[in-house]
């Protein structure tokens, strides 16, 4: 679970030469090991696997007119799946239902099935690999969001907001505008000790001069914690149904409106000229 943001940073601050990254499931039928100890990416499979496009907005898989998924680009996030053989079998679930909805069938060739792993991956450059393809962790399917026409990763947002040296922790969400396509950015942040007050001038430019515009996260909201579960992945749930209402909750939340640029406090007017579609968006 080694996060490609941090993942330099802490090779040298503890002086660490080898990580021994890998990605699986205790369901899944496929597992990488990064066994050339190559930095930022869980390495490489000798399984049979496939990246292919994911429609973020529907939340499906896409398909071409002859009905099979359409493997991406080299570089580009796509589904993992896993084809399902005789030696790399998926046993499922004790549910025959649950087990039916994480197989892919006809993917790419007719009646071929495939286990979905529910998370976009990325082929990575890492230099010679004796011919094995290596693979970085993108996000979790639903987890990804869509603004301006672009497809958003919370995971690659929240790495350049963890790169402030005033942000301890990130938690990235895609949140709904009235009226607008898509879902905007919000991040919830915890400061760094000893930090009281986030620059929001600095962080501003760090945000705008780091990530495309479509990227920048639109509101911003201080939390004195960060909910994680008991593997240590953040909660968004709560979050993304709170969203921007500061109603609703009272951590100060601060917005990067059409036309500003910086941050600047929310409060209930500017949520109400959002709910009423007058706020520029």
């Amino acid at each position: 679970g080694m996060r490609p943001d941090v993942w330099l940073g802490f090779k040298k601050r503890f002086g660490i030469s080898r990580v021994a990254e890998f990605y699986g499931a205790s369901e899944g039928n496929v597992a990488f090991a990064n066994l050339m100890n190559r930095d930022c990416t869980v390495g490489m499979t000798s399984a049979e696997v496939a990246l292919v496009e994911y429609d973020v907005d529907n939340d499906e898989i896409v398909r071409d007119a002859a009905g099979h998924c359409v493997r991406v680009k080299e570089g580009e996030p796509g589904l993992l799946l896993g084809k399902i053989t005789q030696d790399t079998v998926f046993e499922g679930y004790t549910d025959p239902e649950a087990t039916e909805k994480k197989v892919i069938r006809s993917a790419l060739e007719p009646d071929d099935a495939w286990f979905n792993s529910g998370d976009l991956m990325r082929t990575v450059d890492v230099g010679f690999t004796l011919g094995y393809p290596h693979y970085q962790f993108v996000d979790r399917v639903g987890d990804t969001y869509r603004w301006k026409s672009e497809n958003v990763s919370t995971n690659e947002v929240g790495e350049i907001i963890n790169g402030f040296d005033q942000i301890k922790f990130c938690n990235v969400f895609g949140v709904e505008i009235p009226g607008a396509d898509g879902r905007a950015g919000m991040a919830a942040v915890t400061l760094q000790d000893g930090v009281v007050e986030l620059d929001l001038e600095a962080f501003s430019t760090f945000l705008q001069s780091s990530l495309p515009p479509y990227a920048v996260p639109l509101f911003v909201r201080i939390q004195p914690d960060i909910d994680v579960t008991g593997t240590f992945k953040m909660v968004k749930g709560d979050l993304r149904k709170q969203a921007y209402d500061v109603r609703s909750f009272e951590d100060p939340v601060f917005a990067l409106l059409p036309g500003a640029k910086d941050y600047a406090q929310f409060d209930v007017a500017m949520l109400e000229k959002i709910e009423a579609q007058d706020a520029g968006f």
